[in-house]
């Protein structure tokens, strides 16, 4: 009698299979470039001189991690995966990555505890993408209260490992979007436009037991420390919920992690998506223009869930009640704020996007 998969290992087979025919059609693109077949590519000017730059995209293997991967591979990148276990190493070896991307893609692995470790996977990279993707490794409650000192620690371990990394020269950091929404909203004078210049309350994040936001907030603000301290070039972005096709399946740590107070953060207007493959080109965008104009954080989201038709369709999604996100918490007044993403979205409309493929 065999032994039956768990639904956590379905998953995680899906989501390397899906990034194997990303590899497979990746390898007939690189062919047609070799032909002289350039039909994929964009109107734009080709900067050539990206193929032969190397990105490192720690937890490489996550939801964000690998549609991070495949988004850097249609840019032109060589793309170094970054996981911290064994075990994804010979995952991702086992998929026989076709010929053609075999100088294209590599795997590596260091522990985040480690900044010698880091340093060497790093080495050789022009820019590290840290996704930040870090799961509770009791697997009860999605991301319980110590993993916010570990999240942080890590963030610290990886700015350090990118600053003494002499071929590293800038850094794109995943923050949350509730880095930005956890404040004090009793207080008269708090504007009611949140932007990239918002930060969450520690304390409030703490009193409200949301260990998802206080773990994101720490990471981020460690990481700007060291930045400063070190001389890194550093810019973060803050996306809300991230979907995708099955994301609660396929990024359910997070998921859960990151609705703790959905229904507060949908009375106040807070309680917003992104698409991942959207996350995914604004990290490569960001990145690209981080020589030129982009600078400092920007919030990521392409629908903020504001009336109940979106609630439900996104309970719905998650396979969640629907009162679990538009429902009225106890003893709460709600405030109207307006979440702003025009920074990011200014930054996406003036550059150029130049990939190969479907971008």
């Amino acid at each position: 009698m065999g032994i039956g998969r768990t639904q956590d290992e379905v998953n995680e087979r899906r989501e390397f299979e899906d990034f194997k025919q990303t590899l497979i059609a990746l390898a007939a693109h690189e062919r047609s470039k070799e032909n002289g077949e350039f039909n994929g590519l964009s109107p734009h000017t080709v900067d050539f001189d990206l193929e032969n730059k190397l990105v490192c995209v720690t937890s490489g293997v996550s939801f964000l991690g690998l549609a991070l991967v495949k988004r850097l591979l249609l840019h032109g990148y060589s793309v170094r995966i970054l996981v911290d276990n064994q075990e994804d190493v010979a995952k991702l070896r086992e998929m026989e990555i076709s010929g053609e991307m075999k100088n294209k893609i590599s795997v590596v692995m260091a522990k985040p505890t480690e900044t010698e470790g880091l340093m060497e996977a790093f080495e050789g990279c022009h820019g590290v993408f840290h996704t930040s993707a870090l799961a509770d490794p009791a697997g009860i409650s999605g991301y319980s209260k110590s993993m916010a000192e570990i999240e942080a620690k890590a963030s610290e371990n990886v700015m350090k490992a990118c600053a003494r990394t002499t071929s590293v020269r800038n850094c794109v950091l995943t923050s949350s979007l509730l880095a930005c929404i956890w404040r004090d909203s009793s207080q008269h004078h708090l504007p009611t436009l949140v932007n990239h210049d918002c930060w969450s309350d520690e304390s409030i994040c703490i009193d409200k037991k949301l260990w998802y936001a206080l773990g994101k907030l720490k990471a981020e603000k460690v990481a700007w420390k060291i930045a400063e301290e070190m001389g890194l070039k550093l810019t973060t972005i803050c996306p809300g919920l991230i979907t995708g096709p099955e994301f609660s399946n396929r990024n359910p740590t997070p998921t859960i992690a990151y609705l703790k107070g959905a229904q507060e953060m949908y009375a106040n207007g807070l309680l917003a998506t992104v698409d991942v493959s959207r996350l995914a080109e604004a990290h490569v965008c960001v990145f690209e223009a981080m020589n030129k104009t982009a600078f400092g954080r920007y919030i990521c989201f392409d629908q903020v869930i504001d009336r109940q038709d979106k609630a439900e369709k996104l309970a719905s999604d998650m396979g969640a009640p629907a009162n679990k996100i538009c429902g009225n918490p106890l003893n709460f007044i709600p405030t109207c704020f307006e979440l702003s993403n025009k920074k990011l979205k200014t930054l996406m409309s003036t550059t150029p996007i130049i990939c190969y493929g479907q971008c």
